[in-house]
């Protein structure tokens, strides 16, 4: 005897996709947000939180380096919105690889602990997904 599983239908009541809707908004928005910055520096001074050896590690100034790192924030920003299951592992790899960043310079802690909390809320993005943005259809599962 085959017992087969069904999803339950999300509704806008169901607590577990509000979840995910406001998630996937947030990862969507703040990282195109916090990405664009980079080219204006409106909100802070962001080469200033770049640690020295990541300085001396990639090539050109510090701020070259945060233009890189703002394509790289608005293009994971991109990925979450058109595809949640894989862009929250990919934004909370990208905010891993920050927090390394931070923690190697005195004075950031708690901007890293911050993110570790964004992190973990990335990877229940991700999670989520799994249940309310089903990987896309092939032509031999259709």
């Amino acid at each position: 005897m085959t017992t087969h599983l069904t999803r339950p239908r999300a509704t806008a009541a169901d607590p577990a996709h509000q979840a995910f809707v406001l998630l996937r908004t947030v990862f969507t928005v703040a990282p195109i947000a916090f990405g664009l910055d980079k080219f204006a520096n409106l909100l802070t001074d962001w080469p200033g939180y770049l640690a020295p050896w990541v300085d001396d590690l990639v090539p050109g100034t510090g701020q070259q380096a945060m233009y890189a790192v703002g394509v790289v924030e608005v293009l994971a920003g991109v990925l979450v919105a058109v595809a949640p299951r894989l862009g929250g592992w990919v934004v909370a790899a990208w905010l891993a690889g920050i927090i390394v960043n931070l923690l190697s310079t005195p004075g950031f802690y708690d901007v890293a602990l911050r993110d570790f909390g964004l992190l973990v809320a990335a990877v229940a993005l991700a999670r989520l997904a799994a249940r309310y943005a089903p990987a896309a259809r092939t032509g031999a599962d259709a």
